[in-house]
């Protein structure tokens, strides 16, 4: 196995653990929890969260992988060889995030082509359906959605084309071009959305506070929900970030630079968003309860019906909204991918190149199934499952594991070796105590929606999900690492 690559400069590292990052629901979700979970109230517990659960796990995700220079599946066994299938179960449902992301990846693509002409015409929900996302029917499951199709061939290959490559001439190359290129467009989008008439009325909406809503716990758990998936906290993305950082590293420092640019590029993307929602309930005069909604319905049906009305800005917005979609999904895409690359390397001893090129294949034929006209049902199940039951169960195992049986105590002298903020007691009493609890506590009514709520098909799909993860679990912990 060749010696570990690294990044060539602290930028590369810090534009790709951005990318990780500020990906698609920064732009499409975040606005919505604010707005469902007390407004202007939540940024509290928002706070909150990021102060004793995003930045604490992080801390411990760079420390473990600046520590241990290899993948997190190594590392797991390095700690007791009894717990690499753990590992194994975390990094493939990470890798079947990565499936499901690329299947939404390529709807946005679609948009992109699409916002050149504005193909979506004047019922962008119909254009959705039938083109790109499908339903819920499943009489549609046995066709596909050949734009979709085509988009996830497209995105895989764009994946395989910058991962394939050292991490700093692939990854490091690519986020230094695209996470710029995504803060100019995105602010251009969000100041323009600030002159619009009307955008005062979306601001006012999304910041109106209701304080009353701080005593419902359910505020906390969407704040720390909120905080898990929009920083990956505990997808092992940022410790195998971190494992390929050079020596002398600021680690605590990056941790909290890379936060801080999530956070403020969620916040301003939020007012944004609200502005033009604002803008189309001045104009049409909907009230904008009406016009709020979270994920595909906001960003592939309400939006392509705002710039119907915007006339010449609407042929200019429209690109560029997809556009950065695309660019802040690209990012976030090679984080998830880079977890399975590298553990996946790691224990068959093969070149980068070519486990790239295995894995981008088997993940674009899954991609692939995910295209039928049931896309976007099939890809709420899946997403659903992954993270309420898999990933969320996960975390505080890996906070107990790290916490208790390795011990923090081994990496805080490398945290606070060149960081200018330091880490200590309070840390560690956050990751051994505090954080389990929380994340126990998520995971527990998680499973309770999940499986109250779930229909027949719904369980068999997860069901067939947790088989391919324990199958496959099994298979990489029991084969010995080459080399090892």
């Amino acid at each position: 196995m060749s010696e570990r690559t690294q990044w060539d400069s602290r930028i590369s590292f810090l534009f790709a653990m951005i990318g990780v990052a500020v990906g698609v629901g920064n732009i499409w979700r975040f606005s919505y929890v604010v707005y469902t979970n007390g407004g202007g109230s939540f940024f509290i517990p928002y706070v909150v969260a990021i102060l004793i659960l995003g930045i604490p796990f992080l801390i411990m995700e760079y420390g473990l992988g600046f520590s241990f220079k290899t993948s997190f599946t190594e590392i797991m066994k390095k700690i007791n060889p009894k717990f690499e299938i753990i590992a194994w179960v975390l990094v493939l449902f990470t890798f079947i995030v990565t499936v499901y992301y690329m299947v939404i990846l390529s709807w946005d693509l679609v948009y992109l082509f699409s916002s050149l002409t504005f193909d979506w015409g004047a019922d962008a929900a119909n254009y959705f359906v039938n083109t790109v996302g499908g339903s819920s029917n499943l009489a549609d499951a046995s066709s596909f959605l050949i734009p979709t199709s085509i988009g996830v061939l497209i995105c895989w290959f764009i994946l395989w084309f910058i991962s394939n490559r050292d991490i700093d001439k692939g990854i490091g190359r690519a986020s230094k071009i695209l996470i710029p290129l995504l803060f100019i467009i995105m602010g251009i989008i969000i100041v323009y959305a600030f002159t619009l008439p009307g955008a005062s009325i979306g601001i006012d909406t999304l910041l109106y506070p209701k304080w009353e809503m701080l005593w419902d716990v359910n505020i906390w758990l969407a704040a720390f929900g909120q905080i898990i998936f929009s920083l990956s906290v505990g997808e092992t993305l940022a410790l195998t970030y971190a494992s390929y950082l050079p020596e002398n590293s600021k680690l605590v420092d990056n941790v909290i630079f890379v936060i801080f640019s999530n956070s403020a590029f969620e916040v301003c993307t939020a007012f944004g968003v609200y502005a033009i929602l604002g803008y189309m309930s001045f104009t049409s005069g909907t009230p904008m309860v009406q016009l709020i909604t979270e994920g595909t319905g906001l960003i592939f049906i309400v939006f392509p019906r705002i710039f119907n009305v915007m006339g010449l800005m609407g042929h200019i917005l429209a690109p560029l909204l997809f556009l950065s979609i695309l660019f802040a999904g690209i990012t976030s895409a090679l984080g998830l991918f880079e977890p399975m690359l590298s553990s996946t390397t790691d224990k068959l001893g093969w070149s980068r190149r070519k486990t790239t090129t295995v894995l981008c294949i088997v993940g674009c034929m899954l991609s692939l199934t995910l295209t039928t006209g049931i896309s976007s049902y099939l890809i709420e199940i899946v997403d659903t499952f992954v993270n309420k039951f898999g990933v969320l169960l996960l975390i505080p195992i890996q906070a107990i594991i790290f916490g208790w049986i390795y011990g923090l105590d081994n990496i805080i002298p490398v945290l606070n070796e060149h960081s200018t903020i330091k880490v200590g007691t309070i840390w560690k009493a956050i990751i051994k105590y505090i954080a389990p609890v929380f994340l126990f506590g998520i995971w527990i009514i998680g499973i309770y929606e999940l499986f109250t709520n779930a229909t027949k098909f719904e369980f068999m799909i997860d069901t067939l999900i947790m088989a391919f993860v324990l199958i496959f679990a099994f298979y990489f912990s029991r084969r010995k690492s080459v080399g090892n």
